[in-house]
Protein backbone atom coordinates (compact mmCIF):
# COMPACT_ATOMS: atom_id res chain seq x y z
CA UNK A 1 0.00 0.00 0.00
CA UNK A 2 1.48 3.35 -1.02
CA UNK A 3 2.02 6.34 1.24
CA UNK A 4 -0.84 8.43 -0.21
CA UNK A 5 -3.39 5.66 0.33
CA UNK A 6 -2.32 5.21 3.94
CA UNK A 7 -2.61 8.95 4.54
CA UNK A 8 -6.03 9.00 2.87
CA UNK A 9 -7.27 6.22 5.16
CA UNK A 10 -6.04 8.20 8.17
CA UNK A 11 -7.81 11.32 6.87
CA UNK A 12 -11.13 9.64 6.06
CA UNK A 13 -11.32 7.67 9.30
CA UNK A 14 -10.35 10.81 11.19
CA UNK A 15 -13.16 12.82 9.61
CA UNK A 16 -15.64 10.05 10.43
CA UNK A 17 -14.47 10.05 14.05
CA UNK A 18 -14.87 13.86 14.16
CA UNK A 19 -18.53 13.48 13.18
CA UNK A 20 -18.97 10.79 15.83
CA UNK A 21 -17.49 13.05 18.52
CA UNK A 22 -20.09 15.74 17.77
CA UNK A 23 -22.92 13.22 18.16
CA UNK A 24 -21.32 11.77 21.30
CA UNK A 25 -20.91 15.21 22.88
CA UNK A 26 -24.53 16.12 22.17
CA UNK A 27 -25.59 12.92 23.99
CA UNK A 28 -23.33 13.70 26.95
CA UNK A 29 -24.98 17.10 27.30
CA UNK A 30 -28.04 15.22 28.58
CA UNK A 31 -26.05 14.64 31.78
CA UNK A 32 -26.31 18.36 32.53
CA UNK A 33 -30.07 18.13 33.11
CA UNK A 34 -31.50 17.45 36.61
CA UNK A 35 -30.95 13.84 37.64
CA UNK A 36 -34.54 12.62 37.22
CA UNK A 37 -34.79 14.00 33.69
CA UNK A 38 -31.22 13.09 32.74
CA UNK A 39 -31.58 9.45 33.86
CA UNK A 40 -34.71 8.86 31.79
CA UNK A 41 -33.42 10.68 28.70
CA UNK A 42 -29.93 9.13 28.81
CA UNK A 43 -31.18 5.57 29.26
CA UNK A 44 -33.85 6.07 26.61
CA UNK A 45 -31.23 7.39 24.19
CA UNK A 46 -28.92 4.44 24.94
CA UNK A 47 -31.75 1.92 24.47
CA UNK A 48 -32.62 3.47 21.11
CA UNK A 49 -29.01 3.11 20.00
CA UNK A 50 -28.85 -0.53 21.07
CA UNK A 51 -32.09 -1.49 19.33
CA UNK A 52 -31.54 0.34 16.04
CA UNK A 53 -29.92 -2.00 13.47
CA UNK A 54 -28.58 0.96 11.48
CA UNK A 55 -26.80 2.27 14.58
CA UNK A 56 -25.24 -1.15 15.08
CA UNK A 57 -23.72 -0.93 11.60
CA UNK A 58 -22.42 2.56 12.39
CA UNK A 59 -20.95 1.20 15.64
CA UNK A 60 -18.97 -1.45 13.74
CA UNK A 61 -17.77 1.25 11.33
CA UNK A 62 -16.69 3.27 14.36
CA UNK A 63 -14.66 0.38 15.79
CA UNK A 64 -13.02 -0.25 12.42
CA UNK A 65 -12.30 3.47 11.98
CA UNK A 66 -10.50 3.60 15.34
CA UNK A 67 -8.46 0.50 14.50
CA UNK A 68 -7.48 1.64 11.00
CA UNK A 69 -6.80 5.21 12.12
CA UNK A 70 -4.43 4.06 14.87
CA UNK A 71 -2.83 1.32 12.75
CA UNK A 72 -2.02 3.43 9.71
CA UNK A 73 -1.01 6.44 11.78
CA UNK A 74 1.51 4.20 13.55
CA UNK A 75 2.77 2.81 10.21
CA UNK A 76 3.17 6.26 8.65
CA UNK A 77 4.93 7.62 11.75
CA UNK A 78 7.30 4.64 11.86
CA UNK A 79 8.13 4.87 8.15
CA UNK A 80 8.70 8.63 8.37
CA UNK A 81 11.16 8.18 11.24
CA UNK A 82 12.83 5.25 9.53
CA UNK A 83 13.34 7.36 6.41
CA UNK A 84 15.14 10.00 8.52
CA UNK A 85 17.26 8.00 10.99
CA UNK A 86 19.75 10.80 11.52
CA UNK A 87 18.98 14.33 12.60
CA UNK A 88 20.71 17.23 10.97
CA UNK A 89 23.38 19.01 13.00
CA UNK A 90 21.20 22.10 12.86
CA UNK A 91 17.54 21.13 13.16
CA UNK A 92 15.36 23.82 11.59
CA UNK A 93 12.12 21.80 11.72
CA UNK A 94 10.61 24.26 14.17
CA UNK A 95 10.96 27.02 11.59
CA UNK A 96 8.63 25.17 9.21
CA UNK A 97 6.15 23.36 11.45
CA UNK A 98 4.33 23.71 14.76
CA UNK A 99 5.11 21.88 17.99
CA UNK A 100 1.88 19.90 17.55
CA UNK A 101 2.79 18.65 14.07
CA UNK A 102 6.26 17.62 15.31
CA UNK A 103 4.78 15.67 18.23
CA UNK A 104 1.64 14.13 16.75
CA UNK A 105 3.03 10.68 17.57
CA UNK A 106 3.23 11.47 21.30
CA UNK A 107 -0.13 13.25 21.27
CA UNK A 108 -1.67 10.32 19.43
CA UNK A 109 -0.38 7.89 22.07
CA UNK A 110 -1.97 9.98 24.85
CA UNK A 111 -5.28 10.05 22.96
CA UNK A 112 -5.05 6.29 22.45
CA UNK A 113 -4.49 5.77 26.18
CA UNK A 114 -7.62 7.81 26.85
CA UNK A 115 -9.64 5.76 24.33
CA UNK A 116 -8.51 2.46 25.88
CA UNK A 117 -9.33 3.59 29.43
CA UNK A 118 -12.63 5.07 28.24
CA UNK A 119 -13.65 1.83 26.49
CA UNK A 120 -12.62 -0.24 29.51
CA UNK A 121 -14.75 1.87 31.84
CA UNK A 122 -17.77 2.52 29.63
CA UNK A 123 -17.97 0.10 26.71
CA UNK A 124 -16.95 -2.98 28.73
CA UNK A 125 -19.35 -2.14 31.55
CA UNK A 126 -22.31 -1.21 29.35
CA UNK A 127 -21.90 -3.78 26.57
CA UNK A 128 -20.51 -6.69 28.61
CA UNK A 129 -21.64 -5.85 32.14
CA UNK A 130 -18.04 -6.06 33.35
CA UNK A 131 -17.09 -3.96 36.35
CA UNK A 132 -17.79 -3.41 40.01
CA UNK A 133 -21.37 -2.50 40.81
CA UNK A 134 -22.63 -3.10 37.27
CA UNK A 135 -25.71 -5.26 37.03
CA UNK A 136 -27.71 -6.38 34.03
CA UNK A 137 -31.46 -6.90 34.08
CA UNK A 138 -33.14 -9.94 32.54
CA UNK A 139 -33.04 -8.32 29.11
CA UNK A 140 -29.29 -7.81 29.39
CA UNK A 141 -29.50 -4.01 29.72
CA UNK A 142 -27.41 -1.89 32.06
CA UNK A 143 -28.50 1.39 33.64
CA UNK A 144 -26.18 3.49 31.45
CA UNK A 145 -26.87 6.68 33.38
CA UNK A 146 -25.93 4.98 36.66
CA UNK A 147 -22.66 3.67 35.20
CA UNK A 148 -21.75 7.09 33.83
CA UNK A 149 -22.79 9.00 36.95
CA UNK A 150 -20.83 6.69 39.26
CA UNK A 151 -17.68 6.95 37.16
CA UNK A 152 -17.93 10.73 37.22
CA UNK A 153 -18.05 10.62 41.03
CA UNK A 154 -14.49 9.27 41.03
CA UNK A 155 -12.25 12.32 41.36
CA UNK A 156 -9.23 10.54 39.85
CA UNK A 157 -11.17 9.43 36.80
CA UNK A 158 -12.66 12.90 36.36
CA UNK A 159 -9.20 14.50 36.52
CA UNK A 160 -7.81 11.91 34.08
CA UNK A 161 -10.74 12.46 31.73
CA UNK A 162 -10.46 16.25 31.86
CA UNK A 163 -6.67 16.54 31.56
CA UNK A 164 -6.56 14.15 28.57
CA UNK A 165 -8.84 16.57 26.71
CA UNK A 166 -5.77 18.78 26.19
CA UNK A 167 -3.94 16.34 23.86
CA UNK A 168 -7.29 15.53 22.24
CA UNK A 169 -7.77 19.22 21.42
CA UNK A 170 -4.27 19.44 19.90
CA UNK A 171 -4.84 16.24 17.92
CA UNK A 172 -8.20 17.39 16.55
CA UNK A 173 -7.02 20.87 15.64
CA UNK A 174 -4.00 19.64 13.68
CA UNK A 175 -5.63 16.48 12.34
CA UNK A 176 -8.72 18.16 10.91
CA UNK A 177 -6.64 20.67 8.96
CA UNK A 178 -4.28 17.98 7.73
CA UNK A 179 -7.13 15.70 6.62
CA UNK A 180 -8.40 18.20 4.07
CA UNK A 181 -4.90 18.78 2.72
CA UNK A 182 -4.31 15.04 2.43
CA UNK A 183 -7.52 14.68 0.44
CA UNK A 184 -6.33 17.33 -2.02
CA UNK A 185 -7.95 20.52 -0.73
CA UNK A 186 -5.42 23.30 -1.26
CA UNK A 187 -7.56 26.39 -1.87
CA UNK A 188 -5.64 29.16 -0.08
CA UNK A 189 -8.63 31.05 1.31
CA UNK A 190 -10.46 27.80 2.00
CA UNK A 191 -7.55 26.49 4.07
CA UNK A 192 -7.61 29.61 6.22
CA UNK A 193 -11.32 29.04 6.88
CA UNK A 194 -10.70 25.36 7.64
CA UNK A 195 -7.94 26.37 10.08
CA UNK A 196 -10.41 28.56 12.00
CA UNK A 197 -13.12 25.89 11.90
CA UNK A 198 -10.62 23.27 13.12
CA UNK A 199 -9.63 25.45 16.06
CA UNK A 200 -13.26 26.17 16.95
CA UNK A 201 -14.23 22.52 16.60
CA UNK A 202 -11.30 21.30 18.72
CA UNK A 203 -12.13 23.85 21.43
CA UNK A 204 -15.83 22.93 21.56
CA UNK A 205 -15.22 19.19 21.64
CA UNK A 206 -12.41 19.24 24.21
CA UNK A 207 -14.00 21.82 26.51
CA UNK A 208 -17.38 20.10 26.24
CA UNK A 209 -16.07 16.64 27.08
CA UNK A 210 -13.77 18.07 29.75
CA UNK A 211 -16.32 20.22 31.57
CA UNK A 212 -19.25 17.77 31.68
CA UNK A 213 -17.51 15.29 34.06
CA UNK A 214 -16.57 18.18 36.37
CA UNK A 215 -20.16 19.44 36.47
CA UNK A 216 -21.53 15.95 37.14
CA UNK A 217 -18.94 15.46 39.89
CA UNK A 218 -19.86 18.75 41.55
CA UNK A 219 -23.57 17.95 41.33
Amino acid sequence: MNFFLRKSIIALTGLFLCVFLMVHLSANCILLFPEEVAREMYNSYSTTLRENPLIKIVAYLLYLSIIFHVLYAAIVTYRNRKAKPQRYAVNRTADNSTWTSQNMGLIGVLVLIFIVVHLANFWARIKLGIGEGVGMDNAGYVDVYEVTYNLFQNVYYVLFYTVLMIPLALHLNHGLKSAFKTLGFYHKKGLRIIARVSLFYAAIISIGFGVIPLIVFLK
